[in-house]
């Protein structure tokens, strides 16, 4: 989870990411260290877990959008703040739980080793057509230690991600769309409109719905097909019965949109 950095001056959680609510139902969280390509210090790493939290824990939020300040979304980790500090606090948790509300990442610029790990947080990423992704951390003496290793196992075949790790060598966004790691390719300066547009999509569609399809798709590389088709049977069940259920059936025999659309 490596980077680079010029600044060796500690930013505060509230400054390093920054929060702002669209649409009444999206949460837009910014990496907000610019001069650094935002790369991740203790205070980033925690305002970012604060700011995940703020995204499950409101019941008016149904969506995250992740991106990051100036003209990149994020450089990994800040390798002078490591030199002096240690690892960034809180990270390794925060890249192992994620978020259970949806979550797309808006990719300017690069996203390099622990700023990948942050992208592949998302549940969609969007990257503009300039981006670049990678896991440079070999060439500085670490390894992807952020999850990136198991999560691109469902994603990439195992000799790309081989060549990623063990080179350090950089995909460019449009080889990443090619092979499923981004599902959007955009134009440079392009990334946040689309991402909150999909986000729009998102909250257009019933919130019991897409968190059963969340956790589902979570749970497929941890858990045996016998325990997925139980998990799958209890959520079915017990969505079948749910308000969200009827009203979608409702709304679509009288021709109007559901209530959730609008709340």
């Amino acid at each position: 989870m490596t980077g680079s950095s010029d600044e060796n001056a500690a930013s505060e959680p509230a400054d390093a990411v920054l929060i702002d609510v669209v649409d009444e139902r999206i949460l837009i969280i910014t990496l907000n260290r610019p001069r650094v390509k935002n790369a991740i210090d203790s205070a980033l790493s925690e305002g970012l877990a604060m700011a995940l939290q703020t995204l499950d824990d409101r019941d008016d939020l149904r969506v995250g959008v992740l991106t990051g300040a100036g003209d990149t979304f994020c450089a990994g980790m800040d390798l002078k703040a490591f030199a002096r500090f240690g690892k960034p606090r809180g990270i390794r948790t925060l890249l192992r739980e994620g978020t259970k509300k949806p979550l797309v990442a808006a990719v300017e610029g690069v996203a390099l080793g622990g700023g990948l790990e942050l992208a592949l947080l998302a549940d969609l990423v969007v990257a503009a057509s300039d981006a670049k992704l990678g896991l440079p951390e070999a060439r500085v003496g670490l390894f992807p230690s952020g999850g990136a290793l198991q999560r691109l196992q469902g994603i990439l075949p195992r000799t790309v991600i081989a060549e990623l790790v063990f080179t350090g060598e950089r995909m460019t966004a449009g080889q990443a769309h090619t092979l499923g790691l981004v599902s959007r390719l955009t134009e440079p300066g392009d990334v946040l409109k689309v991402a909150i547009r999909l986000a729009e999509l998102i909250t257009r569609c019933a919130p019991l719905g897409v968190a059963a399809s969340k956790e589902l798709l979570r749970a497929v590389p941890r858990t045996s097909t016998e325990d997925f088709w139980r998990r799958q049977g209890e959520l079915a069940d017990a969505i079948a019965q749910s308000h969200d259920a009827h009203e979608g059936a409702k709304a679509f025999a009288e021709k109007r949109d559901p209530v959730w659309r609008n709340r």
